[in-house]
């Protein structure tokens, strides 16, 4: 497990500045249409909001919240892609900080704790690329404030994966965006398994979504879900 993490975040340091050139300050269309939409409609921000954003990349949805007056802690666990975003967001840094933090860390993750409790959380396509994603749903749900809801968008395991298997969990080799210097990893889970770790956990689900894009046959490429701490 301690070596797969740290292949995944060589991997992204080697293509933080590709992905940073490649999303610029808008994010790829693909983000624009189809997972910023229905994320920030599960997700609600308000001004009063005090968010976690999980593996910001290069901080895109952290501005995009910030430039409504919500205060942000933002994290990644690739260094180059935290130094990135604060190249990138140098305007909204009085509204976001951003760390260095591994989404498979519980005690990495206690790090991000805050005087105050957070409202919400975000994760933006990145529960794939996470190795381990148990330590996350636990200490985010710890994190939030009761009554805090998680919005986490993910590729649909159902219709996106590159074998032919479903139901074992398995790691593969993939490409985010073509071009890019290293094949990334790619953490394939059952929906049964990532929804009965939420509820394993204490989270319920009250909102969800299946997105497509450009597809007419409408596969749906991706799975939105609002998870609420009871």
């Amino acid at each position: 497990m301690k070596n797969l993490v740290k292949e995944s975040k060589d991997i992204w340091n080697k293509n933080a500045t590709f992905w940073d050139d490649n999303m610029g300050d808008n994010s790829n269309e693909f983000h624009r249409i189809v997972i910023r939409p229905k994320v920030t409609e599960l997700l609600s921000p308000k001004a009063s909001d005090y968010i976690l954003d999980i593996a910001c990349g290069n901080g895109n949805y952290s501005a995009y919240l910030a430039d409504s007056g919500i205060s942000v802690v933002a994290f990644d666990y690739s260094e180059k892609l935290i130094e990135l975003a604060k190249k990138r967001q140098e305007k909204y840094l009085d509204k976001i900080e951003f760390c260095v933090a591994d989404a498979t860390s519980k005690e990495s993750l206690l790090n991000l704790k805050r005087k105050n409790k957070f409202t919400k959380a975000v994760c933006n396509m990145a529960i794939m690329d996470i190795t381990d994603i148990e330590p996350l749903i636990q200490t985010v749900y710890e994190l939030l404030d009761d009554g805090g809801i998680f919005v986490f968008a993910t590729q649909h395991p159902c219709f996106v994966t590159l074998t032919n298997k479903y139901m074992t969990p398995h790691q593969y080799y993939g490409v985010a965006i073509e071009g890019q210097p290293e094949k990334q990893h790619y953490y394939h889970r059952s929906l049964q398994d990532i929804f009965n770790l939420c509820f394993k956990t204490g989270f319920v689900v009250d909102g969800f979504y299946e997105e497509c894009f450009k597809d007419e046959k409408e596969i749906p490429m991706v799975i939105i879900v609002r998870l609420k701490k009871m």
